[in-house]
């Protein structure tokens, strides 16, 4: 399994869209194995989606998502948990133990870019 983290440093982003990057974990038996960062490619409308995708993303973590963002995941059978936050590794450790559950919360609007998860 790949799980893909929204990335600001060692952080969990705000908003995906918007993040320096993509953490991508591989997961084997809910024991994580490696990750590696993706830098974040540009923020298009319904690209991101495809692209995590095709770097074989099941899971996308985030602070916060637009609702069209989270339909395009979805439509591309790729899981959305947002409202996480904090460090990033134990985020991906509380997914993994059924302990981060997605908010379902929607970003609105780009004039808080980076605190849609506030």
């Amino acid at each position: 399994m790949k799980i893909a983290v929204a990335s600001e440093g060692t952080m969990v982003s705000g908003h995906f869209g918007h993040c320096q990057g993509f953490t991508m974990y591989d997961v084997d038996h809910k024991e994580i194995k490696g990750k590696t960062f993706l830098p974040n490619p540009g923020h298009k409308p319904g690209f991101l989606p495809v692209f995590l995708k095709e770097h074989e993303a099941e899971v996308i973590i985030a602070g916060g998502m637009g609702e069209t963002a989270q339909t395009l995941f979805n439509e591309n059978g790729i899981e959305v948990v947002v409202g996480a936050q904090g460090n990033m590794d134990h985020a991906v450790k509380l997914y993994l133990e059924g302990n981060l559950q997605s908010s379902g919360s929607i970003c609105t609007e780009h004039a808080h870019e980076g605190h849609c998860n506030d």
